[in-house]
């Protein structure tokens, strides 16, 4: 049993604890979780999305080896122990050439499948939910499960080839398209227990073959929508009410979680409410982002008061510029007016910045105000006016008042809110033992 798997045990087993997902490729953002994880002994869950690292490097440049090297190379430099790091893969399947004819689109899914696995991804989401170019809208359940079999069992294959511990799964995906964000202008919708049960029985009646029964005991959580989300300017919050049901659909459940998706910027005590009723999975994404562009904001204004302009980095402004200079990654999702877009390409909770940080114009701006920085250390009084937690810390005596350090404390502050959810859930008592329910659907 993976420490993963152990962990999820003890969830079902009646203990308030989960585990939190870090999907991005920032190597700061990484750095921070890295540091939290450290901090506090635990395992860390580091996922690439496959619009974010594919066969043919994705969005990052970078193919799932190179992704794995980047990852422990950092995790190296942190000191922190490979055997704690969780690799896993977000939305595998055809959903980067789902404007290709099915045929097509799912023959790279079969080659993304293999290179994840080969590379030693171990949490595998299985998600063909997409229809491709000449599938029907929406795609049947049956054709979703068949095609996620199907990449289960080239997964199964490889691992077992390259001589690597079998993968375990996750199911579902009743989320908006990774990269993606809902409106919530027309509400959010909670999975419904009937939907989630034909979900499970449906990969069940797929995986029901001398292949895959073994895989089917490894599907350890099921992509839900507990009704949270986030857009570009509100939160829908966690509702525990309104998600009572769900939960207790999973309870009659054995050995399955749920995974929850765009948990990004839930209070704290959402969060711990998440765990307790079995959403035990925790993606975050953005908002660690978001977080590491705040910190850098704060630091630009720092610097601005120090420096004379001519010396600057010009870190917000050369952001804009870049972004403006290359609208790809914004102008189908931000609206309005020429203001409300500035406003929106800085601000929004959706972050589509963050497919920006390695363009050379804004490695060049960071590096400008990291060494500004260095040589001027922020003056404590101006650390108070735009860093004031970290202003705290650095009085405390427990972060050192250099530009990389405070910037990772500000994403750690984010990546702790998770921790602590996961680690010991104080939001009230937790939902009855589901241990001794009866076997039915997710039993293999």
């Amino acid at each position: 049993m993976s420490p993963l798997q152990s962990l999820l045990a003890d969830h079902r087993a009646g203990h308030n604890v989960g585990l939190y997902s870090v999907c991005c490729s920032h190597e700061q953002v990484l750095r921070a979780a890295l540091q939290v994880a450290a901090r506090r002994g635990t395992v860390l869950l580091i996922e690439a999305t496959s619009n974010q690292v594919d066969q043919f490097g994705g969005y990052t440049g970078m193919t799932p080896p190179q992704y794995r090297d980047y990852v422990q190379a950092l995790a190296d430099a942190e000191g922190f122990p490979r055997g704690r790091l969780i690799l896993g893969g977000d939305h595998l399947g055809p959903n980067a050439w789902q404007k290709q004819p099915a045929a097509e689109a799912m023959a790279h899914a079969r080659v993304l499948i293999e290179a994840y696995v080969a590379a030693g991804f171990h949490k595998i989401h299985l998600d063909c939910s997409m229809s491709c170019a000449d599938d029907p809208v929406p795609l049947p359940d049956a054709i979703v499960a068949a095609r996620s079999a199907e990449l289960a069992a080239i997964a199964e294959r490889t691992a077992a080839s390259h001589g690597l511990p079998p993968p375990v799964y996750v199911i579902g995906t009743e989320v908006p398209v990774p990269g993606g964000e809902a409106s919530l202008a027309a509400g959010l919708a909670v999975t419904t227990p009937a939907a989630a049960a034909q979900t499970l029985e449906i990969h069940r009646q797929a995986f029901d073959t001398p292949a895959l029964r073994d895989a089917w005991q490894r599907v350890i959580a099921m992509v839900v929508q507990p009704g949270v989300d986030f857009d570009h300017s509100s939160v829908h919050d966690y509702d525990a009410a309104a998600a009572a049901e769900l939960a207790g659909f999973l309870e009659r459940q054995p050995r399955i979680v749920f995974e929850a998706h765009s948990t990004d910027y839930q209070r704290e005590s959402g969060l711990h409410a998440l765990v307790r009723d079995h959403f035990a999975i925790l993606k975050v994404g953005p908002a660690a982002t978001f977080a590491y562009r705040e910190a850098l904001f704060a630091l630009a204004a720092i610097e601005a008061e120090l420096l004379p302009a001519a010396q600057c980095s010009r870190l917000p402004q050369v952001l804009d510029e870049v972004m403006t200079a290359q609208p790809r990654h914004w102008q189908a999702h931000y609206h309005g007016d020429a203001d409300t877009l500035r406003r929106l390409r800085a601000f929004a909770f959706s972050d589509r910045c963050r497919y920006y940080w390695g363009e050379p114009a804004l490695l060049d701006a960071v590096r400008t105000l990291f060494a500004n920085l260095e040589r001027h250390a922020p003056p404590l009084a101006l650390l108070s006016q735009y860093l004031p937690e970290q202003f705290r810390a650095v009085r405390e005596g427990t972060l050192a008042n250099t530009p990389g350090a405070l910037v990772r404390h500000r994403i750690g502050l984010c990546l702790d809110e998770y921790a602590r959810a996961c680690a010991a859930n104080t939001a009230g008592p937790r939902r009855h033992n589901a241990s001794s329910a009866p076997p039915n659907l997710a039993n293999g």
